[in-house]
């Protein structure tokens, strides 16, 4: 059984595991010796100016879940060949928990990577792809916001090795009815999501699909 302490030290190796980040080197004699980290790190810099498309607003229930009041949008980079642009619409809901909860003392949900960590919350809520392709849009999605590369591996890896209970308590939720693309929002701050989600028609009108 994963303990929180095993996950912890299994992360903490991940993140930290890259040689002399905590040694003050520069990030080209960090990864010096890896050529795929340096050819990630050349990327990083050359696509500099890409951005993600759409400001994100979001609004919030009571319990710490979250819903976007705007749509926003991935799009892969020219060298991200496979990849399908995804638009996460307005209302989607969200707990930015695409990092699993008991990495979240190390990796807080809501970091500079919640942008990326929405369209991957919506990967695994739709799951009209593969769980791979999404874990690499997440990362593809870090990489265009600069997040620091051991930071942007450490999350990766997480999430790529300790998603899968997400994914499948996903699917359980889809397949009972659970809807979670909201057509009308709270005016309440106290409301929470469970009680909200109970109102009728806070799922109708918006579009024919919303799920």
């Amino acid at each position: 059984m994963l303990t929180r302490r095993k996950a912890l030290v299994q992360l903490s190796s991940l993140l930290f595991g890259w040689g002399a980040l905590t040694k003050g080197a520069t990030s080209e004699e960090t990864y010096a010796g890896d050529p795929k980290v340096v050819d990630q790190w050349m990327d990083q810099w050359i696509r500099l100016d890409r951005k993600p498309a759409g400001p994100l607003h979001v609004g919030r229930f009571a319990d710490r879940i979250y819903f976007l009041l705007r749509p926003i949008r991935w799009e892969p980079n020219p060298n991200q060949s496979g990849y399908d642009a995804v638009t996460v619409p307005a209302g989607f809901v969200t707990d930015f928990a695409s990092i699993p909860r008991i990495f979240w003392s190390l990796l807080p949900p809501d970091g500079q990577y919640t942008y990326p960590a929405i369209v991957h919350d919506y990967l695994y809520w739709t799951q009209t792809g593969s769980k791979d392709a999404a874990d690499s849009i997440f990362k593809f999605g870090m990489e265009d916001f600069g997040i620091a590369i051991p930071t942007i591996y450490a999350i990766y890896n997480a999430v790529h090795l300790f998603g899968r209970n997400a994914w499948d308590a996903n699917a359980r939720l889809k397949a009972a009815g659970e809807r979670r693309i909201l057509c009308r929002y709270p005016d309440d701050p106290i409301t929470t999501w469970d009680q909200w989600k109970k109102f009728p028609g806070v799922f109708d009108g918006c579009s024919a699909d919303s799920k």
